[in-house]
């Protein structure tokens, strides 16, 4: 029922992005752009690991059901950062000269691009695996599991946005998403101890 008005606020922030591409982004448009790509990846990341804690503390199990829609746009938005640093940074000269060695020396031993690529890298299970037949086809245990990995995802997109955030000095302190991780996790870790114990009660 609410799933439309999802879309829309899931998509306004790339809306007000293409729009402002026509107004004004900065003195630097294609940074401002790949930040904000970022951030909102980053925050739709977290939106995606509150729903569960916010349906045990609220008994609302409906939120479940937009999950999986905030953690698809989640990774729309990563992919979309991850484009733009791509092809603004290694195809400078025109798709005929793409940088390849520079691309894979990027990706390998710069410590903020790597824990970037990490949190994209792991988002693709995640999203592939995300639809219903997916669900069926892993079983219900292996399925949680595997997506389990957005803990790691979000560790590793925070990482990525502080070491940022200390060599581009980015006005944003990424220390907030850093303490909703660690939070959720531990939530989720509190909750499982206290199942565990209340059923060798």
């Amino acid at each position: 029922m609410f799933k439309p008005i999802v879309w829309v606020l899931c998509l306004a922030p790339l809306v007000y992005l293409i729009y402002s591409l026509y107004q004004d982004l900065g003195v630097n448009p294609i940074e401002t752009f790949t930040n904000t790509t970022g951030i909102w990846t980053l925050r739709l990341i977290m939106i995606t690991l509150a729903i569960t804690p916010l349906r045990w503390l609220t008994g609302i199990n409906q939120l479940v059901n937009y999950r999986r829609l905030i953690g698809l746009f989640a990774f729309f938005y990563a992919s979309i950062h991850f484009i733009t640093y791509v092809v603004t940074t290694f195809f400078v000269g025109g798709f005929s000269n793409f940088d390849a060695s520079g691309l894979a020396a990027d990706l390998t031993t710069r410590p903020y691009i790597v824990a970037g690529f990490t949190a994209f890298v792991l988002m693709i299970p995640l999203a592939i695996t995300s639809t219903a037949g997916w669900i069926r086809r892993l079983g219900g245990k292996k399925w949680n599991w595997l997506h389990r990995l957005i803990y790691i995802t979000a560790m590793a997109a925070v990482l990525h946005y502080y070491w940022k955030v200390s060599i581009k000095l980015v006005p944003v302190n990424p220390r907030n998403y850093a303490i909703l991780v660690a939070i959720l996790l531990a939530f989720r870790i509190w909750r499982h101890f206290a199942k565990r114990a209340a059923s060798e009660v």
